[in-house]
């Protein structure tokens, strides 16, 4: 897809659509009055005659003739009032799946217009990163093992239009950002949605090695079992104790900032199939623990994006992979395994093992002495309990990496909330066996807070944020299939962090 802005006035504008705002009062607005005027009333006709009531997301496509764009796309934004980014990105979501049904090649987008100021450089970035993201976003196909999902896009270019206004820098920022993330996320998608028998770990480290062979800054390295074993990480290497598949550990450097600057370290959860290992999980629904990657999933789709951008940042990817899966060989309820740190943690429940792999990882990233530490992991059901699908579970031990965090979700519709890390939590994960227990043994409750108690005692005196994304990085039922969060929101800090 090429992505570009357009200064004309809406009479020169050569395109096969056109697409402009349509709100629920009817009260036609900038564009979308001018667009009014030059085709004889006809939006005028159409809001009369309820053809278009301004719904979000509602769609109509008239044909035109004797102008220089073949089609005008009428779209709802709902109340003036309340239009915002979010429902700016299902309006202009809605209309791009819709123009996609089509033959038509070429948009040029002024939903924008008469609602927001285009030569706003904040304004501007959003919109046309929005604008990018949205056409990734509706045009994923999973075809891998179903090419019946294989849809036919004749779309080749969208375009942002001021109507005859400058087109400040920050509109082609914003679709090279919008691009790039958006076609990251494709990935994460990708990647979260192959069968636990395609993506495995030896698959993400193929996909990884893939992605940073493509930029001279970008490093990779791969820890084998046996480097595992030599560097003491028996936490790790108890989840995948069960398995055949062998395990890896995935750590991939991107030096593009100064030198003096200490990098930030993103840690993904990596279990390509969780089956709860001796601790069996009901059979119900446990085809999605494919899902339970997703965090490994967003963080090389990561790589892809801080890579293709080429951000003055430097940062440490580490994916932590293997399955966990019952045998022999697995580890049992009530193993005591001794941590890289030298901690040790007494295996209650061996479908607790997310932050098993995560304790490892976190402690081997510290070597790197990072600025700091943010890891993502599906790693509670309990967060599904608290927070649904709207919001991924966010805890820190940093009041201003939390707050950096919650500001870039709120930016990017990607959104978190935070969970409190305190000493009443921390003591339910005590042992009378071992220096902690990896799920609580002092009443019951608040899961998803006790994991992050755990996660902190494996992150030393290094700013640090759990994010745990069990609720949000995959859709049940008719629309089953990852959605690719939290690329948004972590592809917000490290572009802020790539300006600092």
């Amino acid at each position: 897809m090429k992505f570009a802005t357009n200064k004309k006035i809406i009479n020169e504008i050569k395109t096969d659509c056109l697409m402009i705002s349509v709100f629920n009062d009817g009260k036609l607005r900038g564009a979308a009055k001018l667009v009014n005027n030059a085709n004889g009333k006809l939006i005028d006709d159409f809001i009369k005659n309820k053809d278009i009531q301004g719904k979000i997301g509602q769609t109509r496509i008239i044909p035109v003739t004797g102008k220089s764009y073949k089609r005008i796309v009428l779209v709802g934004c709902g109340k003036f009032e309340d239009f915002s980014q979010k429902n700016y990105r299902k309006a202009i979501a809605s209309a791009l799946s819709k123009i996609s049904q089509t033959n038509h090649k070429s948009v040029v987008s002024l939903v924008h217009d008469g609602a927001e100021k285009i030569d706003n450089p904040n304004k501007a970035y959003r919109l046309s990163r929005v604008l990018a993201e949205s056409w990734h976003s509706i045009s994923y196909q999973y075809t891998t093992t179903k090419k019946s999902n294989l849809r036919k896009l004749d779309l080749r270019k969208i375009e942002i239009g001021t109507n005859g206004k400058k087109a400040i820098k920050d509109l082609k920022t914003g679709l090279e950002h919008g691009d790039a993330i958006g076609k990251a996320t494709k990935l994460v998608r990708h990647l979260g949605d192959l069968p636990a028998n395609i993506c495995t770990p030896t698959y993400l480290v193929s996909v990884a090695r893939k992605i940073m062979n493509k930029n001279k800054s970008a490093t990779l390295k791969v820890l084998n079992e046996a480097q595992m074993k030599k560097l003491k990480m028996n936490s790790l290497l108890s989840v995948t104790a069960g398995a055949s598949e062998p395990a890896k550990m995935i750590v991939a450097e991107f030096n593009n900032g100064s030198k003096s600057q200490k990098p930030i370290v993103v840690v993904g959860k990596g279990i390509t199939f969780d089956t709860g290992g001796i601790s069996l999980k009901p059979s119900n629904k446990m085809d999605e623990m494919k899902y339970d990657m997703c965090g490994a999933s967003t963080t090389i789709g990561l790589m892809q994006m801080v890579t293709e951008l080429n951000l003055p940042i430097n940062a440490v990817f580490v994916v932590p992979a293997c399955e966990n899966v019952p045998s022999s060989t697995a580890t049992l309820p009530g193993d005591v395994v001794t941590s890289m740190s030298g901690t040790t943690i007494e295996v209650l429940n061996t479908d607790a093992e997310g932050r098993l792999i995560l304790a490892d990882a976190l402690t081997y990233a510290q070597r790197y002495k990072p600025k700091l530490m943010i890891d993502m992991a599906t790693l509670t059901g309990a967060c599904v309990v608290a927070l649904g699908a709207h919001h991924s579970g966010l805890m820190s031990n940093s009041d201003q990496l939390a707050d950096q965090l919650f500001q870039c979700g709120q930016s990017t519709d990607d959104v978190t909330w935070r969970l409190p890390l305190t000493e009443d939590y921390a003591n339910q994960i005590v042992s009378n066996f071992a220096d902690v227990a990896n799920i609580s043994t002092r009443g019951s409750g608040a899961g998803t807070i006790t994991a992050g108690c755990f996660l902190q005692k494996f992150v030393g005196d290094y700013d640090w944020a759990h994010i745990d994304i069990a609720g949000v990085a995959w859709a049940e039922g008719a629309n089953k299939g990852a959605t690719g969060r939290p690329m948004g929101l972590m592809s917000e800090f490290l572009i802020n962090e790539s300006k600092t």
